[in-house]
């Protein structure tokens, strides 16, 4: 049931993606067949936390940009989901494509094409955006070009004056190491809150350990949530871990989205009043819900 009210949207910059999910039961067999049942879906780490979050009921808008071979149809997606798509479309690159090789246990390998998503830029930054917004989320997808992160600057500055708070999903260990950690850092500092997965807060933290990553990220930048997959959740803030959220038990189809889902579920929670924990037990609910299902959004209901 929807709990939008007026003056509390979630504005969410990000990716849009055309998903190609393979799922194989058997090993990938090289230099032949690998038997896979393979579907299209909507997707993109941006555009799966607004579905999930307009899928937890709450008001969300996102920014994205896309090719105008597939502007039409993920328009109409994002809008069946519930978000308010304000999808800029590309005359020169397509759309993003991203190819997840899903295994008998759930778990997916990605081949990413970035494709439109790595033009979005300050210019199709539109300050109206914020306007009735109670929080500003980022996907790390925007700090891997020097167009993204000047975009990202531009939003937090805009949100900071307007006193909304800003929170980034890191996204990607391959892209942060590409880019390069501390320059990454360097683009997330002023973060209220950072939601890395395991591997994602090992690399940021400088450590293995999950409840020292947890405490020296939410130091740095206030508020901190680790996802930690099946196994739940840890939340800190201020330098200390404030609740270990137990995961939820889910039959696992597709881990694809799962973490978006999971940042979807705990900022729609946020809007609606909750505190870091009882968003993070939101936000475990949610990813639970997501790996049952085949792609990264939720299902539409018709």
């Amino acid at each position: 049931m929807s709990r939008r009210t007026a003056g509390n949207a979630l504005v969410v910059i990000g990716d849009v993606v055309t998903d190609i999910v393979a799922l194989h039961a058997n090993a990938l067999a090289p230099d032949t067949d690998t038997a896979a049942r393979i579907a299209f879906r909507p997707g993109g780490s941006g555009a799966n936390t607004a579905a999930w979050a307009a899928c937890s009921g709450a008001e969300v808008r996102l920014l994205a940009r896309v090719g105008a071979n597939s502007a039409d149809w993920h328009r109409e997606e994002l809008c069946a989901a519930g978000v308010d798509p304000h999808l800029v479309v590309d005359r020169q690159a397509p759309t993003a494509v991203v190819i997840s090789l899903v295994d008998a246990g759930a778990e997916r390998t990605l081949v990413t094409d970035s494709g439109a998503a790595t033009r979005l830029c300050s210019a199709d930054w539109d300050a109206a955006l914020l306007a009735g917004s109670a929080r500003v989320h980022l996907s790390g997808y925007l700090y891997f070009t020097e167009a993204g992160r000047q975009l990202a600057a531009t939003v937090h500055a805009a949100a900071r004056a307007a006193g909304i708070p800003v929170s980034v999903d890191p996204a990607s260990t391959g892209f942060i190491e590409l880019l390069g950690l501390p320059a990454f850092l360097a683009a997330v500092g002023g973060t209220g809150l950072v939601l890395p997965n395991l591997a994602e807060a090992r690399l940021l933290a400088g450590t293995a350990d999950p409840v020292a990553a947890a405490e020296r990220l939410s130091a740095v930048h206030g508020e901190a949530v680790v996802k930690l997959g099946a196994a739940g959740a840890l939340a800190a803030r201020q330098g200390e871990l404030l609740a270990r959220v137990p995961g939820v038990a889910a039959l696992a189809v597709d881990s694809t989205g799962a973490g978006d889902a999971f940042t979807g579920g705990f900022l729609a929670a946020r809007l609606f009043g909750a505190d870091l924990v009882e968003a993070t037990v939101a936000g475990c609910r949610t990813g639970a819900a997501a790996v049952e299902v085949l792609g990264g959004r939720p299902p539409v209901r018709s």
